[in-house]
């Protein structure tokens, strides 16, 4: 057997470019989040497991590609994937706790790629868009009779709870537990039973 048949059977084939893409995409993202702007294509390509050039047959520079890093990081798909698997059969508490978990999860990504995501024009001053919660207000949903905020709302006020909880500035030790957000939260959205007056 010729070396070239048998190169021809060990080396893996081509990926089509979207496949390729989304393979340099999901190599960038963690390590946007550790090393920042200075993460170099050569880093990007060991990580995909491929020649650096290759890079550039996907993308025509580095700008693009962390464009596309950034993009990933901070679609909300995943997040609301995740949500949706949450167990419906826990209480709202241990549900809602999952959920946190989740945000900070995302927060933390968010806060530290926000300079590139403005570097690279993944966010432009005043195109800011009112953020998704659906995925959050499902949850709440079962227990509206418990609430004194409609389920949307309620979605809205854990989300913030749990943004301004994970920003750095706010809070240098980390963001609190879960439960803490949860019992926060929830303590201030819960019905109350009528105070009888003295």
């Amino acid at each position: 057997m010729s070396a070239a048949s048998t190169e021809s059977r060990t080396r893996a084939s081509a990926l089509p470019a979207d496949e390729r893409r989304a393979a340099i995409v999901a190599a960038t993202v963690p390590l946007l989040l550790e090393h920042g702007e200075a993460v170099s294509t050569r880093q990007i390509a060991e990580a995909a497991g491929i020649a650096e050039g290759t890079i550039f047959r996907v993308f025509p520079d580095k700008q693009a590609v962390l464009r596309a890093g950034v993009e990933a990081a901070f679609d909300t798909t995943p997040f609301e994937e995740a949500v949706a698997t949450i167990d419906r059969s826990l209480p709202i508490e241990d549900q809602l706790e999952e959920a946190v978990r989740l945000l900070q999860a995302r927060f933390a990504s968010i806060w530290r790629l926000l300079p590139i995501a403005r570097d690279t024009g993944v966010i432009t001053p005043g195109a800011a868009k009112r953020p998704d919660v659906h995925a959050l207000t499902e949850l709440f949903v079962p227990f509206a009779k418990q609430l004194r905020l409609d389920p949307d709302t309620a979605a809205r006020r854990l989300r913030s709870f749990a943004l301004a909880t994970s920003y750095p500035g706010f809070e240098p030790d980390g963001p609190p537990p879960p439960e803490e957000v949860v019992s926060l939260v929830l303590d201030g959205i819960r019905r109350h039973p009528v105070r009888k007056q003295r």
